[in-house]
């Protein structure tokens, strides 16, 4: 993404969003309950849940699309019950673009600006800032469907940032675009937030999406939040199985803890058990479960499939009834497995995460 003097005059500083105690329903049927979050000034926030969990819901509470049923949305300290979309200091990024198709790149960026009060020559500078800003300034008199999905996409994001809003609300932006131009926006919609510093708020379903992009994140299902936290700290630290299996690959095992560690897998690891006995559950990352060959007194596995993914080799490992994965890097140094051999397993405490049931 472009830097210099017009970045500096775009910026306009990130707004604070509050939510307290939002609930929402649809007839009979309640899609959030009672939600509390705070994002700071900023932010690069993500809303990360499965299809149904609330997350677009909250997103069009914020923007003012939907009615404010129960509890509060406020941003910098202000109550947005009742102040129309058009009122808010939020834009939002669809999935679909909606661009005029009659309308040049230029025209489309400038659309936004025909409520507010400036002069032509302003709107046509805000216009190139904002062009300049995602890399299209060459384009702006090309038609929309000159234009490949990720630059109509950039069209978009540049209508949003020429109302230079304090917050900007992106519903799953990336979704119709193909897995190698999502990677590559990813990227730049990460460098373009440091850029303007206003506080994005980013509904997705895609946990690597989440991952990659996010200060924090909030994790969502059937209405609530389950967990609010960094990346690494989400996906190191999940607050529950929910958590835990819905954010990246898991080895969820049954475990029993007592006063002197973890049995799991018919092996005692001491595992810090976190307060947690008796019956419970133990989360170990694909990545974090360490093979060596296999030797007499050592816990083992059935290898049942071996897949080739490129940068790294999934395994698909069989320990008595329990299926596990394990991923491995392809430098050279991986232990050889095959299907239908044996490898060893070490379960080292600090790989492992006790949850209770």
């Amino acid at each position: 993404m472009a830097t210099g003097s017009s970045v500096s005059e775009q910026a306009m500083g990130g707004g604070r969003i509050e939510l307290t105690g939002l609930s929402k329903w649809y007839g009979e049927q309640q899609v959030l309950d009672e939600i509390d979050l705070v994002i700071e000034p900023g932010e690069f926030f993500s809303l990360l849940g499965p299809s149904g969990c609330g997350k677009t819901t909250t997103l069009r509470l914020i923007g003012g699309f939907e009615e404010i049923e129960s509890g509060s949305v406020r941003i910098d300290d202000v109550d947005m019950q009742g102040i129309p979309p058009e009122k808010r200091p939020v834009n939002t990024v669809f999935q679909s673009y909606a661009l005029f198709p009659h309308k040049n790149v230029a025209d489309n960026v400038m659309f936004g600006l025909r409520f507010q009060d400036c002069t032509k020559a302003e709107a046509r500078r805000r216009v190139a800032e904002a062009l300049d800003l995602v890399r299209l300034s060459e384009y702006s008199k090309r038609k929309p469907h000159q234009l490949s999905g990720g630059q109509q996409q950039r069209v978009a994001l540049a209508r949003s940032l020429v109302l230079r809003p304090k917050v900007l609300l992106l519903d799953e932006p990336l979704g119709a675009l193909d897995a190698k131009l999502r990677r590559v926006l990813q990227v730049e919609l990460r460098a373009l937030h440091r850029e303007v510093g206003i506080t994005f708020v980013y509904v997705t379903h895609d946990q690597e999406e989440a991952l990659t992009m996010s200060d924090r994140l909030a994790v969502m299902n059937t209405g609530r939040i389950e967990q609010v936290g960094a990346p690494r700290e989400v996906y190191d630290e999940p607050a529950n199985k929910y958590v835990a299996d819905f954010l990246g690959l898991a080895n969820l095992l049954p475990a029993t803890c007592d006063g002197s560690g973890v049995e799991v897998l018919g092996a005692r690891v001491a595992a810090d058990r976190r307060g947690v006995s008796g019956a419970c559950t133990v989360l170990v990352r694909p990545e974090r479960l360490a093979l060596v060959p296999p030797t007499d007194g050592q816990l083992r596995a059935q290898v049942d499939h071996v897949v080739f993914a490129g940068a790294a080799t999934h395994l698909h490992l069989r320990v008595g009834s329990h299926e596990l994965q394990a991923v491995v890097p392809n430098d050279g140094s991986a232990l050889a497995a095959v299907e239908g051999g044996e490898v060893g397993l070490l379960l080292k405490p600090d790989a492992l995460r006790v949850l209770a049931d």
